[in-house]
């Protein structure tokens, strides 16, 4: 892979992560127009640095909330065992999930169990989407829909103190099911908590956030099929690439959410579907 194929990639994935038009998709578009790389596998290790490059970013932003979830996720953890003599004996215990942060750690963690599952068992299916056209054209269609649609949707209220483990849930199986390539992870979480009532500016962080252990999993059980695949300096390039265009995307991101403007997304998400559909009916 060349430099300039690196920086590109990175762009894509750094813009495309974050924007709700999503990256695996327009990666998959790109690979396969360009061809680049041999085959799906000979990019696993690429793939998996334009992640932690993004991931990095989320940590750049949202430091101090980050922070302050992984204090509290410790403060349940310690408060579960101190309460299991008090259960034991059929007491009360402490209140575990007392703040709002506590509320919101624990919404994180029941949202990554339906993603997690989500996850392995369309592992194949993606791999094998991912190797064509039309299956990230088709689902670029459906996000152009749920963008269309989560202008459209009335102004939330709810935050961590509000929302519900079943918003949780289904939060996490729109992440979940955002894995295909051509569905964005932030459209499709964005869209998904605009239906439960989120408040809008606790929407984007929850999505943004809650990608970290999405993120961290996928990369975890992808990492076994980028032992022994090539390196090349390159890769890192594009590793640096993604994660600071990543921050600017997220700084985009975080104004757009507060006006509510989908509709160019909507639109631009159309044109790409229908020109990766007619790309993958070209090439036969």
């Amino acid at each position: 892979m060349t430099i300039i194929q690196a920086v590109l990639l990175g762009l894509l994935q750094g813009l495309t992560e974050f924007l709700p038009v999503s990256s695996s998709g327009h990666l998959a578009i790109f690979q396969n127009l360009f061809s680049i790389g041999k085959g799906v596998e000979d990019l696993f290790l690429f793939d998996i640095l334009l992640h932690l490059g993004t991931l990095i970013s989320i940590f750049v932003v949202f430091y101090r909330e980050i922070g302050k979830l992984i204090s509290e996720f410790f403060g349940i953890v310690v408060d579960f065992f101190r309460n299991i003599p008090a259960w034991l004996h059929r007491e009360k215990g402490r209140k575990i999930l007392r703040s709002p942060y506590r509320r919101f750690a624990m919404m994180i963690i029941i949202s990554t169990i339906p993603t997690g599952i989500l996850g392995i068992l369309l592992k194949n299916i993606v791999k094998a989407a991912s190797a064509t056209l039309i299956m990230p054209g088709i689902c670029l269609l459906i996000n152009a829909g749920l963008l269309f649609f989560a202008e459209r949707m009335p102004e939330g209220y709810k935050t961590p103190r509000d929302a519900s483990f079943l918003d949780a849930v289904l939060v996490g199986i729109a992440q979940g099911f955002a894995t295909l390539p051509g569905i964005s992870r932030s459209g499709s979480t964005i869209t998904t908590g605009l239906m439960c009532g989120f408040d809008s500016k606790f929407v984007i962080r929850y999505s943004f956030i809650m990608s970290i252990p999405a993120v961290l999993g996928a990369v975890v059980l992808e990492i076994k099929d980028a032992i022994g695949t090539h390196f090349e300096i390159s890769y890192l390039v594009g590793t640096l690439v993604a994660a600071v265009v990543g921050y600017i995307a997220i700084r985009v991101m975080l104004m757009i959410v507060r006006k509510r403007r989908y509709l160019f997304f909507s639109i631009y998400c159309l044109v790409i579907g229908l020109v990766a559909i007619a790309g993958h009916f070209i090439k036969k």
